[in-house]
């Protein structure tokens, strides 16, 4: 017996023409697949998704992650229907200023729970939240227990993160991960069988997940499939619902004008099919589209009270439990708020071992969040002894099918979705992710970082085997221009006005113990934390590096006024410091620049004391000369590597390349003897070396 009505009738095709004419006013957007989509997103949205009407961020909702953000007309469109957002929003799609961006940006009091628009990354997402679920609820119970839906499509399916995101996923049982793929066999500018004949079924069972496969515009399989997969609870599972693109178009002439390329990316009108009688065809009125009927509005009232109704009952288990369990009530409010933990890094500090790898420093810290972090989960590329995120494991567990009771997660070679279900973690709230691999391979990770920095959200990168001391390993592993691209997302402004993202490259111990500290207490973006493979040389203690804070600080000062400032981070200030020390009779000043976004964000009295302008400036990096270019101006030195390194033990490639203390001291040395002041005038050209 069908469970469908005259009502749930009349929703899906007011979806499917708020769809329509949101592009259609807008003169730009996608209607094709949101109109496809119609019925999947009523049947979820009215009947299954747990939230609450009166508050938005209740941190037990179920959640909704849209991978395939070209389809924001269908979302717009149901949280419309639910209330969400204004109906006149709709109007204003795809302009500025709107709740209605052409692609979904992160807004969680109007329902939307990720920023998305590059196809994959909300598989990703989705994945991520599931498992921060799983680990909250192995610490505090399962009456905190939710689903996590995910909208995905063909060209997410297409995007090579699907497969790292199913294989992880069904390894892990996520029996809370709920997807639906609309397969309406259409892409941007061709039918899908053009670019593909995989089998999607067969492909998802092989990773362990339940396969349903439906006609995705029949309403009552729909229910049907989203119970089953609601019952399935020891395995994730993916509903194949075979959609039509563009359903309900019609032509000029009044003919069917469904499953079309052309509505996929352009207006229907735009795309050959006759925007005023589609929207009569679907009972509307093209010179007045943005209406939600009554009979509709009813439906949803009634959703709404069902649904107070469930989370009336959800939050009685809870505080029943709060009552129970105060003490945990207490932590689990903590892991909630995002508040950054209080720990004794000064202790921290005091323990680290002396001139080792700054990897090394990082794994220390690591190992002490492992006992005194309860809601951080470190995970790593299949990298874990490398880049030292092994020190958490040894004082945890993995993350595995049926424990979660564990705080690390295996993902195998895939830093792409190994960063995505970071996000997704941090998205969905309570835990606090780290994922960590080698910085060469931080390539893989951009789009991740990118979107990371669009949403704020406070994820931890952790990249080791910086430079090209990576050494014999050779220039495939040798990070030469990844610093100077992750460091553009310091330089580009968030829409909060501030730098996207904090980048910071440590100089010894003392430095990384402070730069642990930052990243968990930002908790406003992504952190990236740039590590050495090789042995350094300390050069602050816990104090004085707490001028890593303000970005850039006087790690070592002469007597008297300085004739030469040398700006270096990394392990390059342990060699400056080294070429300092063999030239004692000059006066040379050491800069750490641990955050050139960070340092920049200070007074300009502060920058001025630390970089005067009178005062001629030489950068020493083991990267291309753009990291520094900004700090030593255009008129300084910079030491650095423009080339992609080599093979070799890296020791001969610091004689090599120049990165010996003797080679710096050497240009250091033949630089003030240029800029030395000739017949005994006083006065120091220091115009020529004004920076920017």
């Amino acid at each position: 017996m069908s469970a469908d009505t005259q009502a749930d009738q009349l929703a899906v095709n007011t979806i499917r023409i708020l769809s329509a004419a949101q592009p259609e006013w807008a003169k730009s957007g996608h209607p094709g697949g949101a109109m496809g989509a119609a019925d999947f997103i009523h049947v979820l949205f009215s009947e299954f998704i747990v939230e609450d009407p009166d508050d938005p961020t209740w941190p037990f909702r179920d959640r909704f992650f849209l991978d395939p953000g070209h389809m924001s007309p269908m979302l717009y469109s149901v949280l419309a229907l639910t209330g969400r957002i204004p109906l006149e929003e709709l109007e204003r799609f795809r302009q500025r200023g709107s709740l209605t961006p052409g692609h979904p940006e992160r807004d969680i009091l109007h329902g939307i729970e990720n920023t998305s628009g590059p196809l994959g990354q909300g598989h990703g997402f989705a994945a991520g939240a599931a498992i921060a679920a799983k680990f909250l609820e192995a610490r505090f119970g399962d009456w905190m227990d939710h689903t996590i839906y995910a909208f995905i499509s063909d060209g997410g399916v297409q995007e090579e993160i699907s497969q790292g995101i199913g294989r992880i996923a069904g390894r892990l049982d996520l029996g809370n991960l709920i997807m639906f793929y609309d397969s309406n066999h259409i892409q941007l500018s061709t039918p899908t069988s053009e670019a593909t004949n995989e089998d999607t079924a067969r492909k998802y069972e092989s990773w362990n997940w339940h396969v349903i496969t439906i006609d995705g515009n029949d309403r009552d399989q729909i229910r049907q499939a989203l119970r089953e997969a609601k019952a399935e609870t020891g395995r994730p599972t993916i509903i194949i619902g075979e959609t039509v693109m563009g359903k309900g178009l019609l032509d000029p002439d009044g003919n069917p004008f469904e499953g079309q390329p052309s509505t996929h990316g352009m207006p229907v009108s735009e795309a050959g099919a006759s925007f005023e009688k589609s929207v009569q065809n679907l009972g509307g009125d093209p010179e007045n589209p943005f209406v939600i009927p009554d009979e509709v509005k009813e439906l949803y009232a009634k959703a709404a009270e069902r649904k107070r109704a469930l989370v009336a009952e959800r939050r009685k288990a809870e505080a029943a439990w709060r009552a129970a369990n105060p003490e945990k009530a207490e932590v689990l409010d903590r892991y909630l708020s995002g508040e950054p933990p209080k720990l004794d890094w000064e202790a921290i500090a005091a323990s680290q071992q002396a001139n080792t790898a700054t990897r090394a420093s990082s794994g220390h810290v690591l190992s002490y969040f492992a006992e005194q972090v309860g809601n951080m989960i470190v995970m790593s590329a299949d990298l874990a002894n490398s880049d030292k995120t092994d020190a958490f494991l040894k004082k945890t567990k993995p993350l595995v099918a049926d424990d979660f009771s564990g705080a690390f997660l295996h993902c195998g070679v895939s830093e792409l979705s190994m960063a995505a279900i970071a996000v997704g973690m941090a998205l969905h709230g309570g835990v606090i992710p780290v994922c960590g691999t080698f910085f060469a391979f931080s390539d893989y990770q951009k789009p991740v970082l990118r979107l990371a920095a669009l949403m704020r959200v406070p994820v931890k990168f952790l990249w080791t085997h910086d430079a090209f001391r990576v050494g014999e390993d050779g220039p495939t592993h040798q990070p030469i221009e990844q610093e100077a691209q992750v460091r553009l997302l310091e330089k580009v402004r968030n829409h909060e006005g501030k730098p996207s993202m904090l980048v910071l490259r440590p100089a010894d111990a003392a430095e990384v113990t402070v730069a642990w500290q930052m990243a968990l207490e930002n908790t406003e973006t992504p952190t990236g934390i740039i590590c050495t493979r090789q042995n350094i040389i300390d050069v602050s203690d816990f104090k004085a590096a707490q001028g890593a804070k303000k970005g850039a600080y006087i790690v070592h000062e002469p007597d008297g006024k300085p004739e030469l400032v040398v700006v270096a981070n990394g392990s390059e200030v342990g060699t400056a410091y080294e070429a300092i020390k063999l030239l004692p009779d000059r006066k040379i000043r050491l800069v750490s620049v641990p955050s050139e976004g960070l340092f920049r964000e200070q007074p300009e009295d502060y920058q001025e004391e630390v970089l005067p302008r009178d005062i001629p400036r030489f950068g020493v990096t083991a990267g291309l000369s753009v990291n520094l270019r900004g700090l030593v101006g255009e008129n300084g030195k910079i030491h650095s590597l423009d080339h992609f390194g080599y093979s070799a033990p890296y020791k001969m490639l610091d004689e090599e390349f120049g990165f010996t203390p003797e080679k710096i001291a050497e240009k250091l040395k033949e630089l003030l003897q240029e800029r030395r002041p000739k017949n005994n005038q006083s006065r120091f050209l220091g115009l020529f070396f004004r920076s920017n």
